[in-house]
C-alpha cells in the first residue's frame, strides 16, 4: 500500500487513522488535516470503494476542502473527515455505526463528525451513542442544527444568484440551470430556483428521481452523462466529485459552474482551465459552506436557526471578493480561494 505521505493528496495532514473492527466488519479511516483553528470537523461518507486506495485519496481530499471550508466560513474549527468503506452491498448494520462511534471517541475529540454521503440523520444519532463528538443531531423548535443538506442548498442557491448577477446581469427568472445530483442539497436547490423562475434541466444517477423532480417543478431530466453537456446559463454539480476535468470542461456550454459537490476539479489544472474559457467557477468549498455552518453552530453552541441563515448569507459577499481578486490577478478563482485559506489556517 502507498505510504500516506507519496498520496498526490497528502497535504501535511495531521493524522490519518485507520480503524477496523472484525466482529462488525466496520473498516474506516478518518483524516485530520489541520486543527489550527479548533477540532478537526468534517462528515462521515459511507461508500463503496472498488480499490481501498481510493478511500484513502477521498479522505484526504475531503478533509483538506473542510479546512478550508470552515475557515472561509469563519468557524473556529479546522478540517477532517471520514469514510467508512461498504461493500457492495453497502449494508450498514447497528454494530458497524457503534464500532465507528467508538472509533471517532478512541480521537478525543481531535475530530467531529457528521453526516455525508451513504450517512442518515438516524445513523448519527446510533453514532451519538458511543460518542459526544457529533453534531447535525436532530432539533426541536428554532434550535441550530439538524439535517444539514437544506442549510447546503440555502447557500449554494444564494451563491449561483450571485453568479447570474455577476455574469448575466439578471435575476433568477428565466435563467437555465442545469443541476448534476437531486438529492438533498441538489434538490432542495431546485425546488428554491423553481419558486424564483428559474428554467431546470436535472440529472441523476436515479433517474427516475430525476424525472419526478422534473415533472413536479416543470423541468425535463436527461441522463448523469449529459448534464453537463446541456446548453444552459449555469451548470451546478451536486453529485459526487472530480468531474471537472479537461474532457468535461471543454464541452461545457455554461458560462457559470456553481454547485454543492466537494472536489469538483480533478487536479488544480482544472482551475485554471475553467479560468481560460472565461467560466465563472464558484469555489466548492465556499458555495457549499452552508450545512457545515449549521452543523458548526449547533455544536459550539453560538446560536439559532436565525444565527445560521445570517452567516450563510455571507457566503454571496466572499464569492465577491474571490471573483474581484481573481479578476484582478488573472489568477483562478479556485487558486485565490485556497490561498485565502491557506492564510487563514496558518499556512499561506
Amino acid at each position: 500500500m502507498t505510504a500516506p505521505w507519496d498520496y498526490l493528496d497528502y497535504d501535511d495532514h495531521e493524522g490519518l487513522h485507520f480503524f477496523r473492527d472484525r466482529a462488525s466488519g466496520l473498516t474506516a479511516v478518518v483524516a485530520i488535516h489541520s486543527t489550527a483553528l479548533g477540532p478537526a470537523a468534517g462528515g462521515t461518507r459511507f461508500w463503496h470503494y472498488a480499490d481501498p486506495e481510493l478511500a484513502v485519496t477521498d479522505v484526504l481530499r475531503l478533509s483538506r476542502g473542510m479546512s478550508f471550508k470552515n475557515a472561509m466560513a469563519g468557524l473556529p474549527l479546522g478540517g477532517g473527515k471520514a469514510v467508512i468503506l461498504a461493500d457492495s452491498a453497502r449494508v450498514k448494520t447497528p454494530a458497524l455505526l457503534a464500532a465507528f462511534g467508538r472509533a471517532v471517541d478512541s480521537l478525543g475529540g481531535r475530530y467531529v463528525t457528521a453526516e455525508d454521503v451513504g450517512i442518515s440523520l438516524a445513523d448519527m444519532v446510533a453514532v451519538r451513542e458511543q460518542t459526544r463528538f457529533v453534531s447535525g443531531l436532530p432539533v426541536e423548535g428554532g434550535a441550530a442544527g439538524g439535517d444539514p443538506g437544506p442549510f447546503t442548498a440555502y447557500g449554494i442557491f444564494l451563491g449561483v444568484e450571485a453568479a447570474v448577477r455577476r455574469v448575466l446581469k439578471r435575476d433568477l427568472d428565466g435563467v437555465h440551470v442545469a443541476i448534476q445530483g437531486v438529492g438533498s442539497v441538489g434538490g432542495g436547490l431546485a425546488r428554491r430556483l423553481a419558486a424564483r423562475g428559474a428554467k431546470l434541466t436535472l440529472a441523476d444517477v436515479d433517474g427516475a428521481r430525476a424525472e419526478r423532480l422534473a415533472e413536479e417543478l416543470g423541468g425535463r431530466a436527461v441522463s448523469a452523462d449529459d448534464i453537463l453537456r446541456v446548453d444552459a446559463d449555469v451548470v451546478s454539480p451536486n453529485a459526487l466529485g472530480a468531474i471537472l476535468n479537461e474532457s468535461t470542461i471543454a464541452a461545457l456550454s455554461a458560462p457559470i459552474v456553481a454547485g454543492g459537490a466537494n472536489n469538483q476539479l480533478a487536479t488544480p489544472a482544472d482551475g485554471t482551465r475553467l479560468q481560460a474559457r472565461g467560466i465563472l467557477y464558484a469555489p466548492d468549498y465556499v458555495i457549499n459552506a452552508g450545512g457545515i455552518i449549521s452543523v458548526g453552530v449547533e455544536y459550539l453552541g453560538q446560536g439559532d436557526r436565525d444565527v445560521v441563515e445570517g452567516r450563510i448569507e455571507q457566503i454571496p459577499g466572499r464569492l465577491d471578493a474571490i471573483w474581484d481578486e481573481s479578476a484582478a490577478t488573472g489568477d483562478s478563482a479556485a487558486a485565490v480561494s485556497d490561498r485565502m485559506a491557506q492564510r487563514l489556517i496558518g499556512r499561506g
